[in-house]
């Protein structure tokens, strides 16, 4: 019997990491490792929520957008108290869960090398009987392909491929996220996409908080070893971009968990992210160079003849410094008869790796984003991803028109 495991992995004191090679030109991270919160490390204690537009800095080196002072003080929290610490209570009853509670303030420097370096996985896991019984239509388990290091530049080879930062009760914890393209922004688009479980609990929890996300993390492919004692401009070559708003889907919100399958065909995110520090006018993908076209009208699986998954896997044996990738055919995975079919591809990326890119073959010829990591096996021999349908561009429209012409 074969156990499965969230991707939420506690921060590793001293860092390290491992390697990727790229993919598809403009390739987004894939990965992960449990089922339904599969890609996430975890490390001390924090979490994130949502915002949006930024004014001037505050005391303390916290951005406030225009309209999160009197948001926050709507559900009873004091900025001031926040920001010195105050979004490390976990009270229930301050764990903002509804979609339209998400606040996200920047607070400046907070996520430096350090920080961002340390992260472990949890031991959580659960039975993989969770995957017994007929479900609908599932293909047999596919081989556990071995990942493959992502040759630096990771800028040059996968510049869409970026790292998702939050806190969370268990900890520091690390995502895989891709840069998408914002046909409201055509060019100019700030939008990440990523897990669901990488932004909010699911039924037992609320939004995350100081949600980050650093493109082409460790861009020179450094060990562990030589990242210690790493410059931000090192590690974060292209910056730091806060969550000024996050969405997923209604069902992770009202099903999704930490281990298991509940909410995984869901489990998809978008997030609208604003620099740290300001970037010169730029926007993030204009920073970068690069975004993906979201692929929502993807075929079936039998049409597919080949994906891509990158990410930064963190579960030993990888460490989290650095990018992977995994080829192959996808065949189905079915969780449940009602609820949509999976992809399923063999990868033997672990957690931290989730959140990040599936690549195909787009309608034009070129790259496309079709789906993310959401979950795989504790013995990660495979990763599954949610197939992007109706739900998962309502989710991406709605974050493009929040945006529009900004």
């Amino acid at each position: 019997m074969r156990s499965i495991r969230p991707s939420f992995a506690p921060p590793r004191k001293s860092g390290g990491r491992r390697r990727t090679s790229p993919v598809l030109g403009a390739v987004a991270l894939a990965s992960a490792l449990a089922l339904t919160a599969t890609a996430c490390e975890s490390g001390g204690a924090e979490a994130g929520g949502p915002a949006t537009a930024s004014t001037a800095p505050d005391d303390g080196g916290i951005r406030i957008p225009d309209d999160l002072k009197d948001r926050l003080k709507e559900h009873g929290i004091d900025l001031d108290k926040w920001k010195n610490g105050a979004w490390r209570n976990w009270d229930r009853d301050d764990w903002l869960r509804e979609a339209q509670d998400y606040v996200n303030p920047i607070i400046e420097d907070l996520w430096d090398p350090d920080r961002m370096r340390e992260a472990e996985e949890p031991d959580k896991s659960v039975d993989e009987g969770d995957l017994s019984g007929d479900r609908g239509v599932t293909d047999p388990e596919p081989r556990p392909l071995p990942a493959r290091p992502v040759q630096p530049s990771y800028h040059a080879s996968a510049p869409t491929a970026g790292k998702v930062f939050f806190d969370a009760p268990g900890g520091t914890m690390v995502c895989s996220a891709t840069v998408v393209a914002d046909p409201a922004n055509p060019g100019r688009s700030n939008m990440v996409w990523t897990a669901g479980h990488c932004v909010h609990a699911g039924k037992k929890g609320g939004w995350y908080r100081n949600i980050a996300f650093v493109p082409s993390y460790n861009d020179a492919g450094r060990s562990a070893g030589e990242l210690e004692g790493a410059t931000k401009e090192e590690v974060a070559p292209y910056g730091v971009w806060w969550g000024d708003w996050a969405q997923t889907s209604d069902q992770w919100i009202e099903q999704g968990g930490a281990t298991g399958g509940d909410g995984a065909p869901y489990d998809f995110a978008v997030i609208h992210v604003t620099p740290e520090k300001g970037s010169g006018g730029k926007s993030l993908e204009e920073t970068v160079g690069s975004a993906l076209p979201v692929d929502f009208g993807a075929p079936a699986v039998p049409e597919i003849e080949s994906l891509t998954a990158i990410g930064y896997p963190a579960a030993p044996p990888y460490d989290g410094q650095k990018m992977y990738q995994c080829q192959d055919r996808p065949g189905r995975l079915s969780l449940n008869a009602s609820d949509p079919t999976m992809y399923r591809i063999g990868c033997t990326m672990t957690g931290g790796s989730s959140g990040g890119g599936w690549v195909a073959t787009g309608p034009d010829g070129k790259p496309a984003l079709v789906s993310n990591t959401s979950i795989g096996p504790v013995t990660a021999g495979w990763l599954a991803g949610p197939r992007l349908g109706d739900e998962a561009k309502g989710v991406f429209d709605s974050v493009s028109e929040k945006f529009a012409g900004q």
